[in-house]
């Protein structure tokens, strides 16, 4: 298996590409569950990536996904990443989050943002 390091490395360079929702197939366990800075919780694969879609549906030009960085722990990563997305109706985006990822067996089960 990876060590933990280079999975949060792999997965962190899809988010910078876009590639939310594949990050989201690839890494987190069938089982996962998530929570959002507004409480919105997310239980399981398949409720997290359908909560995720509905977000990237709203974009209309992504300007900025950066990590600036990360910490890596037992069983546990940290990313501090830059989001700055233009959206469809015309608003902006500009969320500067520190994603929190706890680890089993290669997979997310639990991750906080």
């Amino acid at each position: 298996m990876k060590q933990l390091k280079d999975l949060v490395t792999e997965k962190n360079e899809m988010v910078t590409k876009g590639q939310i929702l594949e990050a989201i197939e690839k890494y987190f366990a069938a089982d996962a569950k998530t929570v959002d800075f507004t409480g919105r919780m997310g239980n399981g694969k398949e409720d997290i990536i359908a909560g995720q879609k509905k977000t990237v549906e709203l974009i209309e030009k992504v300007n900025e996904i950066s990590v600036h960085r990360v910490g890596v722990g037992d069983n546990v990563t940290f990313a501090e990443f830059i989001f700055d997305m233009d959206l469809k109706d015309g608003s902006k985006i500009y969320w500067h989050e520190i994603i929190y990822s706890v680890w089993e067996n290669g997979k997310i089960i639990y991750e906080e943002y």
